[in-house]
């Protein structure tokens, strides 16, 4: 049973969007929210949420929702797929991590499309809550997905943030205290400049991490205990390759 969210102001959207779901060939549980307001009062679990940016007069709007959501560690994550009628927002999306940006008037057939690999996506999530994980970020005019599992360790250079994945490197825009938020319990900040991942750990001093690669990251001593107690309580939850 996945479970479903929209969350708009139009009644008349959130009524479209139920009847889209119902089409699709999965058996969920859909629940309609007027505001935003009224989404972060409740704190049932999401699989997927459908979220409208502009939620006037409420504040704050979708953006804003979609970003307080991310921060919030006390519910799982849902796939978060915005609709609205503005291609302004296209590049914000991708900040909070979002999975797709479909335009008003909903396409049916394009709805089909993306909520059919939305639900490829929490299938695979709950199968493996590590490996189904993915992030997109966005660089210029180009956004890239790629799986946690294929990202070594991040690294923040000046205002960006470079991915040191096991094929090669990808810098964006981005802030490191964000994604340490939005990838805790696989990944841990060992440093100010590096955020590993614990999967890719093969050993550690008290002021290196050293990977599996081969690479060694320095690692504050402000960070180690907590770095100590981080990496064990992963192994022991099965966490490692």
């Amino acid at each position: 049973m996945i479970k479903i969210a929209i969350c708009d102001d139009e009644a008349n959207i959130r009524a479209y969007l139920s009847s889209l779901i119902r089409a699709q060939s999965c058996p969920c549980e859909i629940v309609e929210y007027a505001s935003a307001g009224e989404c972060l009062a409740d704190h049932r679990e999401i699989d997927l949420l459908f979220l409208d940016i502009e939620l006037a007069p409420d504040r704050p709007d979708g953006m804003a929702l979609a970003r307080k959501i991310r921060e919030q560690t006390f519910r799982a994550q849902p796939v978060i797929i915005f609709v609205t009628g503005y291609e302004r927002y296209v590049f914000d999306a991708f900040d909070v991590g979002a999975f797709y940006y479909l335009l008003k008037p909903v396409d049916e057939e394009k709805f089909a499309q993306v909520f059919a690999r939305a639900v490829e996506q929490i299938q695979a999530r709950r199968e493996n809550p590590q490996k189904g994980r993915v992030l997109t970020l966005q660089s210029a005019n180009t956004s890239k997905t790629v799986p946690l599992d294929s990202i070594c360790y991040i690294e923040s250079s000046d205002h960006k943030v470079i991915l040191h994945l096991l094929d090669g490197e990808f810098a964006c825009y981005a802030k490191i205290r964000d994604l340490e938020l939005e990838l805790q319990n696989q990944f841990f900040r060992i440093h100010k400049g590096y955020l590993v991942n614990l999967s890719y750990v093969d050993g550690y001093s008290k002021a290196e991490v050293t990977l599996t690669n081969g690479e060694t990251l320095l690692l504050s001593k402000y960070k180690y205990q907590d770095f100590v107690k981080a990496y064990l309580r992963f192994l022991k939850g099965g966490g490692g390759l």
